[in-house]
């Protein structure tokens, strides 16, 4: 059976025969080997791949709301920057118990301030989760 293919390289993560493909895949520059997916270097040289330019979605300002790129550009890590997120949300469920409800009676405006007293508890709690899984940098 090995007599079938001639003069063809034989890799575990390749079949010895090529299959056809209508996509071109990205070779290096170095050698002419196929990058592996995700790779960043040629596993076989080390030649660096180049670099893939940006698809025009992400130039424009929703780029600023992807969870990545808020996650590099405040240096946090993933738990930590969840955190951040739910103490806001936190934050922001304080401001609406006030909107929202509306007071009549002093036992109403106890109530409002009740509501809000553990939403805030409950962003302080967020926060300092963040502060405890962040990362040292």
């Amino acid at each position: 059976m090995s007599e079938a293919v001639h003069n063809t390289q034989h890799d575990f993560w390749r079949p010895p025969v090529t299959p056809t493909s209508t996509t071109m895949a990205e070779v290096c520059d170095g050698c002419g080997t196929e990058f592996m997916v995700g790779a960043a270097f040629c596993h076989v040289c080390g030649h660096p791949r180049q670099a893939q330019p940006v698809p025009i979605a992400q130039h424009g300002w929703t780029r600023y709301l992807e969870f990545q790129f808020i996650k590099q550009g405040l240096g946090l890590s993933t738990g930590s920057l969840i955190a951040f997120l739910v103490g806001i949300g936190c934050l922001m469920a304080v401001v609406c118990v006030g909107v929202i409800y509306t007071m009549q009676t002093f036992a109403d405006f106890q109530a409002v301030q009740y509501y809000r007293m553990q939403w805030l508890l409950a962003a302080i709690a967020a926060f300092v989760a963040g502060m405890l899984l962040k990362k040292a940098q």
